[in-house]
């Protein structure tokens, strides 16, 4: 999937701007806080139907404004996609393909497979289980929507269970019937969601392992430990085992919502053992194989968002990272980077071909 033509208006600092962009790699450099990752922060918008970075669309507007509109004209083959985007404070935000709105944003989900690398994606080492689980729920649901309805249907049900285990408390009356049925359809949900999730680590540890030795040289050995409560027996035997203890605790103890995906190196946690540069590389090769994973299972070759990727590597794992990229053929590249003329040689020394570099200052493209 090609993006070949960009248009916003009042996105953060981006006033207004339209945007021809190359098929290959598209490099935007500037000073931090001009604008450049606000762009692939749009991008990104436009597959996912969110920001990378804010959860509520109200702060992605520009300051004294009401609304933003991003549109995005897409190429697979011979066959265009628009997708256009608009949103304004107090009203629901609105998607369209080809100018017909989406009934669900979750439709629109997998059309335009993307891949983010940024300095934020950190916290997946460093925040809770919550975040990698949103990781991911993130990767399958680009590839299996019935995914997607799933994990919105598991995290609509828990919070009504919840609900009702808070009234139970109160009250000291619980219907074991209506307990039965809410179990019932969160088993059915749970057990589902932790076979694909099982299955995609499988698949996707082997393709990273390689990733990393490619980009490290080989030298540490590092891992990705799938944990769920649901190895531990059967689902709907421990949530009616755990029920007095839920309405006591007031909310759900078991299931699929406490997962975790453990990071290691050298078969320690990654957060305590790995350093700034080892776990930027270990967060680069996770993203790629994800890019990998995502050609494979969509058919799509994903658009590549790299946001700051120079820091915090060494010269050779930055080398060795740019020299995949040139090499693999991995579809669409943007890049943002401060330093225009890094960026120059980066292209003439790796031989991108189809490339182009903008200038980005004060939310103006040059």
């Amino acid at each position: 999937m090609i993006l070949k033509h960009l248009s916003v208006v009042n996105y953060k600092n981006i006033a207004q701007e339209d945007i021809d962009f190359a098929d290959g790699i598209n490099c935007l450099c500037g000073d931090n806080g001009m604008g450049k990752t606000n762009i692939i922060d749009i991008i990104y918008y436009l597959s996912m139907c969110k920001s990378y970075f804010n959860t509520a669309d109200s702060q992605n507007i520009c300051h004294d404004k009401d609304f933003f509109i991003i549109q995005g004209q897409y190429f697979q083959e011979n066959k265009k996609e628009d997708v256009y985007c608009g949103f304004k404070k107090g009203k629901s935000k609105q998607f369209k393909c080809n100018k017909k709105e989406y009934e669900k944003l979750i439709d629109h989900i997998g059309l335009i497979p993307v891949v983010m690398i940024s300095p934020a994606d950190s916290m997946l080492i460093t925040e809770g289980s919550e975040e990698r689980r949103k990781y991911m729920n993130g990767v399958i649901s680009q590839y299996d929507k019935t995914y997607l309805q799933e994990t919105v249907s598991y995290g609509r049900l828990l919070k009504q269970r919840n609900i009702y285990l808070k009234n139970v408390s109160f009250s000291g009356k619980v219907d074991a019937d209506m307990m039965d049925v809410m179990d019932s359809q969160l088993v059915d949900l749970g057990e589902s969601i932790y076979k694909k999730r099982v299955d995609f680590i499988n698949k996707l540890l082997p393709v990273f392992d390689s990733y990393y030795k490619q980009i490290s040289g080989g030298v540490e050995q590092v891992g990705l430990v799938y944990s769920s409560q649901l190895e531990n027996g059967d689902f709907a035997d421990q949530l009616k085992q755990c029920r007095g203890k839920d309405i006591r605790m007031t909310h759900s103890t078991v299931g699929i919502h406490r997962d975790d995906l453990h990071l290691e190196i050298s078969g320690y946690p990654l957060k305590r053992s790995g350093s700034q540069g080892q776990q930027k590389t270990f967060l680069i090769a996770l993203k790629l194989a994800q890019m990998e994973f995502l050609t494979q299972a969509s058919g799509k070759k994903p658009i590549l968002l790299l946001d700051d990727i120079f820091d915090k590597l060494d010269k050779y794992r930055v080398t060795r990272f740019l020299q995949m990229l040139a090499e693999n053929k991995y579809g669409q590249i943007f890049l943002t980077d401060t330093n225009r003329e890094r960026v120059e040689e980066l292209i003439q020394d790796l031989n991108f071909g189809d490339a182009k570099i903008f200038n980005i200052c004060n939310g103006k493209v040059d």
